[in-house]
C-alpha cells in the first residue's frame, strides 16, 4: 500500500517555484500512506513530475522503489495498491519472454512488464488486486490514469486554480493537491449537497470545485492537459467514452455488463454455488495472505470477517493475529462475541477498548485524516482498530462488501416487506400512516424492539427500533416505488437545498450513480437491485474510503477478499433465493461459515460497527457541537442555514428525535471547514 501524486503541465506553463521541491513537497505529505520510502521522477522537459511514497509489503528491497521505469524505458508508474496474481502474471511473462531480466519480485515491476507485453487494458484485466496508477508512456507523451475495479484505492485529479493559472493534478489524496503552490480552489456547492445527502462526497465529485474521483473502473488518458476543467464532472457512460479536450475518460471493467452476462448463467443448485463460493473465497485469501511482512485480519464476530478469519485459519499453519474493538455502552460491544469466535478458532486475539475520551481525542484529526467531509461515525472505531493492528501487523484482511454481495443490510429486509404492507395504500392515507408512527416517541419503539427479541432465538431480532421507525415514517410521506423507498432510506437529509445556501442560481443537474440506467437483466427483483445500488455507491465510497483513510493513517494496508472481482462475478451467479432465505440474509456464506464456526457463535440481530453517538453528542460531545454550530457563525461561513440547523439539535436535544446523524454531518462539515 502506497501512496502518489503529480502534475501535468503544458508546454507552455511554469511551475511557481522549483519542479522538484514541488514535487517533493507534494509527496512528503502522503507519508502516513508510505513511511518506508520515496520517491520523484520529472521528465526532462518538466512538464511531468510523479511522486510516491512507499509502504513496502512485497519486495521490500530497493528493487520495488518508485516511481518506477519500465525495462523498455517507455513507461514510468507508480502504483498504490498490491496485484495479488503477480507470480502467476510474471510466470506468464517468462513463457513469452525467457530472457527477460527481472530487478526483483515487486509486483509493480511485473505490472510494468505486463504493460510492455500485452498492453496496458489486457494487463488490467489479468490482474487480480486492487491500485490505483499513474502511468507515464514516453513513447506517445500520454499520462494515463487508473482505478481498480470496485474503488478500493482512492484516485483524485483536477484543476488546481492558484489564481494566475489553472494547473492538471493528481495524487491518492487531495492533501497533496493541496500542497500545490497557489491552491485555492472554492468549496463545491454542489459537493456540498452531495455530502449531506449520503455523509460522504459521492464519485465523481470532490468537496473542490474543479478537483474530482476517477470513478471505479476507469482509465484517465490525456496527450496534452487541458488548460480549464470541464462545466461538469466527467461521468463515463458504460459504454461510452467521455472526452474534454484531449483528456478521455473510458471504463475498462464494465460491471454492469458483467451482472448482466452472469445472471444469464445463473448457479442454481445451492449446493454446488455453496461450493463454488467457498472454493473460490480459500484461493483469494491464499493470494491475498501472501506478504514480506506481519498480516493479520478485524475480527467483528459477525458473519462477513467471521467467514474471513475462519478461512485464513484454516490454512494457516500458525495463530493469525485479530483485532476487535469494544465500547464500554454495552448495547454498541461487540468484542464479547469476537472474543467468543477468535477463541473458538484458536487465533492470537486482541482488544481494544473505545471511550467517549477516545473519540474527543481523535474528532480534531479527522478533517486531516479523510481531507474532506466524511460522516460515517464509525470512521473512529476504524481507526482504532487499525491503530491496534498496526502494533502488531502491517496487513489486515477485513470482511467488507459481504452485506452487498449477500444480502447482509437491514434495509434488504425490512423495505421489501413494509412496502408490502403499503404499497396498495393510496398517498393521502399512506401519508396519515407516516403521521401517525412519526408521533408515537421513539423510546416506547424501542422498548417493543427490545421485547420482539427477547422472542426470537435467532438472528431476526432487530436493533435501534425506533431510529427505523422514525426514518421509515418520514419517507412513508413521499414514496412511491419500492426503489424509491430504498432510495429515500440511505439519504440522510432529504432537502440538501434547503439546508445549503447556495447564491450562485446554479442548476446544475447533480449526477447520481444510483438513479443511473440498471443493467439489462440480472436485476428483477428488489433486493437484488439496492445491492446493486451499495456496491457503486455505498461500498466505495463510505465504506471503502472510511477503511483506507483510517488504515493509511496508521501504515497499515488493508485487503478486501470479497471484492476480488472473482468472487464479486460469482456472486451474480448465485441467485437471491441463496443469499437471502426465510428473511436471514447472507445465507450462503453462513452456509460457509458454520463448517468452521458454531451456529450459536455468530447468531444475532445485526448491529454494524457503530458508537453509541446519540448519548455522545447529547452528553460529552455537547460542548463542542454547540460551538461548532454557534448561529453567527453559522450565519459568517454562509454554508449552511442556521434556522434549519439549530431546529434539529433542539429536537434531538428534547429526545424526542434521534438526529445523531445529522448532527454529525454537521458538525464534521463545521469541522473540516475550520481546519481547511
Amino acid at each position: 500500500m502506497c501512496g502518489f501524486t503529480g502534475f501535468y503541465l503544458d508546454s507552455s506553463e511554469k511551475v511557481f517555484g522549483d519542479t522538484e521541491n514541488i514535487i517533493s513537497n507534494m509527496t512528503d505529505k502522503l507519508e502516513h500512506r508510505g513511511p518506508d520510502d520515496s520517491g520523484i521522477w520529472i521528465d526532462p522537459m518538466k512538464t511531468i513530475a510523479l511522486g510516491h511514497r512507499r509502504l513496502s509489503i512485497i519486495d521490500i528491497s530497493s528493487s520495488g522503489h518508485q516511481p518506477m521505469t519500465s525495462s523498455n524505458n517507455q513507461y514510468v508508474i507508480a502504483l498504490n495498491g498490491e496485484i495479488y496474481n503477480h507470480s502467476d502474471l510474471r510466470n506468464e511473462l517468462d513463457q513469452i519472454n525467457p530472457d527477460h531480466h527481472w530487478k526483483g519480485h515487486s509486483d509493480t515491476e511485473t505490472f510494468l512488464a505486463g504493460i510492455e507485453a500485452w498492453g496496458i487494458e489486457k494487463t488490467l484485466s489479468k490482474s487480480v488486486g486492487m491500485f490505483a496508477i499513474a502511468l507515464w508512456d514516453k513513447k506517445n507523451q500520454t499520462l494515463n490514469l487508473i482505478r481498480d475495479r470496485f474503488g478500493e484505492k482512492p484516485l483524485y485529479y483536477g484543476w488546481i486554480n492558484t489564481g494566475s493559472s489553472k494547473v492538471f493534478a493528481f495524487g491518492s489524496e487531495l492533501k497533496a493537491l493541496r500542497a500545490y503552490p497557489g491552491f485555492q480552489n472554492n468549496i463545491s456547492r454542489d459537493a456540498l449537497k452531495q455530502f449531506f445527502k449520503y455523509m460522504y462526497v459521492p464519485v465523481p465529485y470532490s468537496i473542490f470545485e474543479g478537483i474530482f474521483k476517477l470513478e471505479p473502473g476507469c482509465i484517465l488518458s490525456m496527450t496534452n492537459p487541458p488548460r480549464n476543467e470541464p462545466a461538469n464532472p466527467l461521468h463515463p457512460a458504460e459504454d461510452q467514452d467521455v472526452f474534454h479536450d484531449d483528456l478521455c475518460i473510458t471504463k475498462w471493467y464494465k460491471f454492469k455488463n458483467i451482472i448482466s452476462k452472469n445472471s444469464k448463467e445463473p448457479i442454481n443448485n445451492e449446493i454446488e454455488a455453496t461450493e463454488r463460493l467457498e472454493t473460490q473465497l480459500k484461493e483469494t485469501i491464499k493470494i491475498q495472505s501472501l506478504a514480506d511482512v506481519p498480516l493479520g485480519a478485524f475480527l467483528s464476530g459477525g458473519v462477513d470477517s467471521s467467514a474471513i478469519v475462519a478461512l485464513m485459519q484454516d490454512q494457516a499453519n500458525t495463530p493469525i493475529k485479530t483485532f476487535t474493538i469494544g465500547f464500554e455502552e454495552s448495547q454498541f460491544d461487540e468484542s464479547p462475541y469476537a472474543k467468543a469466535v477468535a477463541s473458538y478458532l484458536k487465533t492470537d486475539h486482541h482488544e481494544m477498548r473505545v471511550t467517549s475520551n477516545d473519540a474527543l481525542s481523535l474528532i480534531p484529526k479527522l478533517p486531516h485524516l479523510y481531507d474532506e467531509p466524511f460522516a460515517d461515525s464509525s470512521q473512529i472505531p476504524t481507526y482504532f482498530v487499525s491503530q491496534a493492528a498496526k502494533k502488531e501487523v502491517t496487513v489486515s484482511l477485513s470482511g467488507d462488501a459481504g452485506d452487498e454481495l449477500f444480502g447482509g443490510y437491514n434495509r434488504y429486509l425490512m423495505a421489501p416487506e413494509l412496502w408490502k404492507k403499503i404499497h396498495w395504500m393510496p398517498f393521502s392515507i399512506r401519508k396519515l400512516l407516516g403521521s401517525s408512527l412519526h408521533k408515537i416517541p421513539m423510546g416506547l419503539w424501542d422498548n417493543i424492539g427490545n421485547l420482539y427479541n427477547l422472542t426470537r432465538s435467532d438472528s431476526r431480532g432487530i436493533t435501534r427500533l425506533g431510529d427505523k421507525i422514525s426514518k421509515t415514517a418520514l419517507r412513508l410521506k413521499n414514496v412511491d416505488s419500492l426503489d424509491a423507498l430504498y432510495k429515500s432510506l440511505v439519504c440522510e437529509w432529504p432537502n440538501t437545498d434547503a439546508l445549503v445556501k447556495d447564491s450562485s442560481n446554479n442548476s446544475s443537474t447533480l449526477i447520481n450513480l444510483i438513479d443511473e440506467s440498471l443493467p439489462e437483466g440480472g436485476l428483477e427483483d428488489s433486493e437484488s437491485r439496492m445491492m446493486y445500488w451499495d456496491t457503486i455507491s455505498y461500498l466505495t465510497d463510505d465504506i471503502l474510503c472510511k477503511v483506507d483513510r483510517a488504515a493509511m493513517a496508521n501504515s497499515l494496508e488493508t485487503r478486501v477478499p470479497f471484492l476480488d472481482h472473482r468472487v464479486v462475478e460469482l456472486t451474480q451467479r448465485i441467485p437471491l433465493k441463496f443469499k437471502i432465505k426465510d428473511n436471514v440474509g447472507k445465507s450462503i456464506l453462513r452456509n460457509i461459515l458454520y463448517k468452521h464456526v458454531p451456529k450459536n457463535l455468530i447468531e444475532r440481530p445485526k448491529a454494524g460497527f457503530g458508537i453509541p453517538l446519540a448519548e455522545w453528542l447529547r452528553g460529552p460531545l455537547r460542548p463542542w457541537v454547540e460551538e461548532l454550530i454557534n448561529i453567527e457563525r453559522l450565519d459568517r461561513e454562509g454554508y449552511l442555514e442556521p434556522n434549519l440547523v439549530h431546529q434539529v439539535w433542539r429536537e434531538h436535544l428534547s429526545g424526542k428525535r434521534d438526529w445523531s446523524f445529522r448532527i454529525w454531518s454537521v458538525v464534521i462539515f463545521q469541522q473540516w471547514l475550520e481546519s481547511a
